[in-house]
């Protein structure tokens, strides 16, 4: 199991892994092995995903009848010479019903297969499929790291664009290139600001970043906000662990986690206004931090 933060080049490894293990006990050479799991053509390779629908979009779930299929199909005679891989991308997103089936298919797995499961949230997953994995924390990468990344993509990228996506990146590639697709006055830059000390900030600084940010529920900047939020609130509650005696302070900031996230979960699947949910989830942000988060005025 491959697991850490969404965007930091999980998946990315994993397929790497996989032309290694395909190559190494196969009969072609890396080139063409690399050429077809890039592809995703190569017949030893089969990868486990959110499904398209008939229609439009995606289904929210791998479902059991994903898993089924994958399992059936890793059971069929190989179509080449060497070991077969499952690249799960990503196991998170598995129903219960999917995931107890694919618990399943680990428990016993068919010869000569290696599973590679990607996890963005490990602790979410039942204890059975986590304990019959090898796992690998992946951590988000340096900044210098970040900016060779992008400029390995785009050498004529200037320096104001590499900051700006460096600094709102977190460490994680995937972010850095989405922070070039978006506007130069996106409100991602002011969210950024108003998490550097959120006690401090206006009200009004929060109805205007729920404004820019809520108008498109589908938008990228919205999901680049949400992960921010995120990365903040995870930030918070592993440092009130670190303090060890912030016990209030912990339970404040585990409290914090689980409301932002029912009432993304509630929004998401009621349609509920993306706008209100964001002062929700700010207002709360600004209560624990007055409460328990020392200004940096204090800690100087």
């Amino acid at each position: 199991m491959l697991h850490g933060p969404q965007g930091i080049g999980k998946a990315t490894f994993a397929f790497e892994l996989a032309a290694a293990i395909l190559t190494a006990t196969g009969d072609e050479d890396a080139h063409r092995v690399s050429e077809q799991v890039s592809a995703l053509s190569h017949p030893n390779l089969f990868v486990l995903r959110r499904r398209p629908k008939d229609g439009k979009g995606y289904y929210t779930v791998i479902r059991v009848e994903d898993v089924r299929d994958i399992r059936d199909s890793l059971h069929h005679t190989r179509g080449r010479a060497g070991h077969r891989i499952a690249v799960i991308d990503s196991i998170d997103d598995c129903n219960p019903s999917a995931a107890n089936a694919l618990l399943k298919t680990l428990e016993e797995p068919p010869a000569d297969t290696t599973f590679l499961l990607i996890s963005h949230r490990p602790g979410r997953l039942l204890p059975t499929i986590k304990s019959r994995c090898h796992n690998l924390a992946l951590r988000p990468i340096v900044a210098d790291h970040v900016r060779g990344v992008l400029l390995e993509h785009d050498p004529t990228l200037g320096q104001t664009e590499l900051d700006r996506a460096v600094a709102l990146s977190g460490g994680r590639p995937r972010r850095a290139f989405e922070t070039l697709s978006l506007e130069a006055d996106s409100a991602l830059g002011a969210l950024q600001a108003w998490l550097s000390n959120p006690a401090l900030q206006p009200s009004g600084v929060a109805l205007k970043l729920a404004d820019a940010l809520g108008a498109n529920a589908q938008s990228t900047e919205l999901s680049f906000a949400r992960e921010m939020l995120d990365d903040w609130m995870a930030d918070e509650a592993r440092m009130a662990a670190i303090e060890g005696g912030s016990r209030m302070r912990l339970a404040s900031a585990n409290e914090l986690w689980d409301k932002a996230h029912a009432l993304f979960a509630d929004a998401d699947d009621i349609n509920l206004d993306m706008k209100q949910t964001l002062v929700a989830v700010f207002d709360a942000i600004r209560k624990h931090v007055a409460l328990f988060v020392p200004s940096p005025t204090e800690t100087l």
